[in-house]
């Protein structure tokens, strides 16, 4: 989507490294953008689906009409849970609370949002996902819950694109992969001397990304260089 198709956006997740500078960059763009998160106003829980359905509630008069919805939402590791290492590490909690976050969160963002999007017209749908989240590419084995959990973003993604298709036909829906982000996410690895790029200089891969889709690329996985990742 270039600068001169810009209207209403929508970052969720707003709260975090990447979705703060989204809502930088699309407002640098001309976007009227509004970001949300726990402390927005109005608020937005992952895991509380009413407090979803009000925010969603909230732009069904939008004017302009949104026709971009970034989902920059996601959960690797907090105090509790972090990546596991081997099988003997899995944890029925752990695996809860990822696929809540990063596939159940999200697929019910979409079961509000999407309804916002115009019949007519170009408009996105785009959500983080991560390349480990990929069956095909994986040949490291490990990270099991977030792997795992984001497999399910992908396939909820598409599963979600082809019944788009038919209601909206110009409406794209995208999982992309940011690559790693200097965040708090990626914050525990990047000091074990990973390569991790500014949220901002990501921000702006992703907007540019998104920038060049077609209704033709609905349903599909790209990384930060607009390169396909199979699933």
């Amino acid at each position: 989507m270039s600068d001169s198709e810009t209207g209403q956006a929508i970052v969720i997740g707003a709260s975090g490294g990447i979705g703060s500078a989204l809502v930088e960059a699309l407002a640098v763009q001309g976007w009227t953008v509004t970001g949300l998160s726990r402390r927005s106003d109005p608020p937005l829980d992952l895991l509380d689906e009413a407090s979803i359905a009000a925010a969603a509630e909230t732009f069904k008069t939008a004017d302009p009409p949104v026709r971009l919805i970034i989902d920059a939402t996601g959960f690797l590791h907090d105090e509790d849970f972090s990546p596991e290492r081997s099988l003997r590490e899995l944890n029925q909690e752990h695996f809860a609370r990822a696929f809540a976050l990063n596939a159940t969160g999200p697929a019910l963002l979409m079961k509000h949002f999407l309804p916002l999007l115009p019949r007519m017209g170009r408009s996105v749908f785009a959500t983080l996902s991560a390349r480990v989240g990929s069956i095909s590419d994986n040949r490291l084995g490990g990270w099991h819950a977030y792997r795992a959990s984001k497999a399910a973003l992908n396939q909820i993604l598409r599963s979600v694109s082809i019944e788009m298709k038919r209601r909206k036909p110009e409406a794209i829906c995208i999982a992309l992969h940011p690559g790693t982000v200097d965040t708090r996410l990626s914050d525990p690895f990047s000091k074990s001397g990973l390569d991790v790029r500014p949220p901002d200089e990501a921000a702006q891969d992703l907007l540019t990304v998104i920038a060049g889709l077609s209704a033709d690329d609905s349903g599909g996985f790209r990384d930060h260089k607009g390169a396909k990742i199979e699933f």
